[in-house]
């Protein structure tokens, strides 16, 4: 595979060569905008499956929910479909009015049935999203009375835990989980009682500024403008989000003006555009963490001494500076970089001999063979081969797999695996979100497919940080609640945990000088209906 990514990129420059002038006067047209970006992990469309970095960035155009996040401060919420809502005084429910005269991109018309629908349906297929209604107390069997029509533009959205209201705004504001779609126009797609899933593999039925005409996996997704959108109309009458999950093609399609946006470049060359005038490279903090996943189902890694070995093999400085330049930023901790008040650092540090002891005390004195999976692309690959060179000197082989996103996930989420190099994060902006998208597990059983949940995956499950996850969760005294949080981060990293986190992440983008309007989302959801082109 990097054999073939190679020589496509060496093809490239040649070409580029051989056309000299010629190819560096291109340039996109003013109405459409292309991206760069990589499609390994988007296996589907529909808002029900998984919340991949690269699905999200997609979704985010395509659908709504009733509120989003507000791009400047992420804890926020702010009205999307609905123009304003109510919590009620027992903050057991909230209520949700719809905007007048909302339309879908086909044309029908927006109503709280769509709504209830759509939220029901995420239970009810039992996919990655439903998940994050699942942790909220919400289920297929009580849908019918937790979301309730109560006329054709208002919705009663029920409360169904002692907890801060916000949390169930920040989870509809999810996309995906509180994405809206055309329940008519679905359901004419579906097959076999899959409620449209099938057809929402390539296809879309939202309400956003732009819709899908067209979806290839890893090659192309082509989005147009949506003329039914209730908001200002973009600029951009297309949007063509390629698939070059090569960083050297991304980079000389960039500079030949082939491209407008590059999501997927490596730090070398996003290094060498910054000298370029022609381009802008923009670097921010953003959602999820980078982490080394140990399954405990595996009989050896269940061995706290062995565990305890990896991480003391691991440059977390050095891995940081050098391998995750414009990636991540040096981050050990659960809780995301800026929700957390009192942040806690486990402040690990690299101990080869220590090591190689627990080790030899472990039973593993001549080493030990494992097998670490993740995906072909930069900073995934080059973490593992970092990580292969670092856990040798201890005496541990990795054996490296690379592979696309249904490669290297379908077997976490099958619980088939030993270590896995992957990215993570709640979409929900607070401490609660961190912790049951990488910690928290309440059933581990293979049955419970609680798919969305790192922990579940890795088959980690630690009754009392539940307890005091859930307790946190309830504390109404942000001073108190703060103090919990931490005492939960440090308990888990004394706990010498199967989910290690190693980087915060940083998303590094580049794109043409004369882009305006193009503003990072630090969960994912960077919106193409403001941006133009200055020409």
């Amino acid at each position: 595979m990097k054999n073939r990514s190679l020589s496509i990129a060496t093809a490239i420059v040649v070409m580029a060569s051989a056309l000299g002038a010629n190819l560096a006067q291109a340039e996109t047209p003013v109405n459409q905008l292309v991206v760069g970006f990589s499609m390994a992990n988007i296996l589907t469309l529909d808002p029900a499956g998984s919340s991949s970095k690269e699905r999200v960035q997609v979704l985010t155009n395509i659908y709504e929910g009733l509120v989003g996040n507000d791009p400047a401060d992420r804890t926020q919420v702010i009205p999307l479909l609905a123009e304003r809502w109510e919590v009620s005084s027992d903050r057991k429910s909230i209520r949700f009015h719809l905007r007048p005269d909302l339309k879908f991109a086909s044309g029908n018309p927006v109503s709280a049935e769509d709504v209830v629908w759509s939220l029901t349906r995420v239970l009810k297929l039992n996919l990655a999203q439903a998940t994050n209604l699942r942790l909220r107390g919400y289920a297929s069997d009580n849908a019918a009375e937790s979301f309730k029509v109560v006329d054709e533009k208002t919705i009663d959205i029920a409360i169904l835990q002692p907890i801060d209201p916000q949390i169930v705004l920040l989870t509809l504001a999810m996309p995906g989980t509180g994405s809206v779609l055309d329940k008519k126009e679905v359901l004419s797609h579906e097959k076999n009682g899959d409620m449209g899933a099938g057809w929402l593999t390539t296809n879309s039925a939202g309400t956003a500024a732009f819709t899908v005409q067209s979806m290839r996996p890893n090659e192309m997704v082509v989005l147009t403008r949506n003329d039914n959108y209730w908001g200002a109309a973009p600029a951009m009458r297309r949007v063509l989000m390629r698939h070059i999950p090569e960083p050297q093609s991304q980079r000389l399609l960039i500079e030949k003006g082939d491209l407008d946006i590059g999501y997927s470049l490596g730090a070398a060359d996003l290094e060498a555009l910054k000298a370029d005038k022609g381009i802008k490279v923009t670097t921010s903090i953003g959602n999820g963490i980078y982490y080394l996943a140990m399954s405990q189902k595996n009989k050896d890694l269940t061995n706290p001494k062995l565990r305890e070995a990896i991480l003391k093999l691991i440059d977390f400085d050095g891995l940081n500076r050098t391998v995750m330049a414009y990636f991540g930023t040096r981050h050990l901790s659960p809780i995301q970089a800026g929700l957390s008040k009192t942040p806690y650092d486990p402040e690990l540090k690299m101990d080869v001999e220590g090591a190689r002891k627990l080790l030899a005390e472990a039973g593993y004195a001549d080493g030990i063979d494992l097998t670490v999976r993740t995906l072909s692309e930069p900073p995934f690959d080059n973490l593992a081969i970092v990580l292969q060179s670092l856990l040798a000197q201890g005496g541990i082989r990795l054996k490296i797999l690379t592979g696309s996103g249904e490669q290297v996930y379908g077997p976490m989420r099958e619980r088939n695996f030993e270590l896995i190099v992957g990215r993570s994060g709640g979409q929900i902006s607070h401490p609660d979100g961190d912790m049951r998208s990488l910690i928290y597990n309440p059933d581990n059983r293979d049955e419970a497919k609680l798919t969305g949940l790192v922990g579940w995956r890795t088959s980690f499950k630690d009754d009392t940080l539940n307890s005091k996850i859930d307790a946190a969760l309830a504390e109404t005294d942000p001073a108190k609640q703060a103090k919990l949080y931490y005492e939960i981060e440090k308990l888990y990293a004394e706990g010498i945990p199967a989910i290690q986190p190693l980087s915060q992440v940083t998303d590094s983008v580049a794109l043409r000088a004369d882009i305006e309007g193009f503003r990072i989302s630090p969960i994912w959801q960077t919106k193409l209906d403001t941006v133009s082109k200055r020409r």
